[in-house]
C-alpha cells in the first residue's frame, strides 16, 4: 500500500489544521527546496527522518545484456537517500 500525493496533502492538512491548499503549497515548496539543494550538491537532512544528497558515480565498463558487448558508462551523478533513526524504528 502507498500514499499518493492527494492523500499526503489531506494527512498533512489534518495533522496541522491547515487547509488542503496550504498543505499542498507546503509540499510543493519542500519539493522545490529539496530539488534545488540536491542539484547544487548540497546535503538535505531532516534529523531522525531522512537525509538526501547528490553522489558522484565514476565512469565504468558495463555489459549490454542482450549482446554481452562491453560498453563504457560515463561518469555521472546519483542521489543517495538515507533513512533516519525514527524512520527506521517506524519500519520495525
Amino acid at each position: 500500500m502507498s500514499i499518493n500525493r492527494s492523500e499526503l496533502v489531506a494527512a498533512v492538512a489534518d495533522k496541522t489544521g491547515a487547509s488542503k491548499s496550504d498543505a499542498d503549497a507546503l509540499l510543493t515548496a519542500l519539493s522545490d527546496v529539496l530539488l534545488d539543494a540536491v542539484s547544487k550538491g548540497e546535503k538535505v537532512s531532516i534529523p531522525g527522518i531522512l537525509s538526501v544528497e547528490r553522489v558522484e558515480r565514476a565512469a565504468r565498463t558495463g555489459r549490454n545484456p542482450s549482446t554481452g558487448e562491453a560498453i563504457e558508462i560515463p561518469a555521472g551523478f546519483g542521489v543517495k537517500v538515507s533513512a533516519g533513526s525514527r524512520l527506521k524504528a517506524a519500519a520495525k
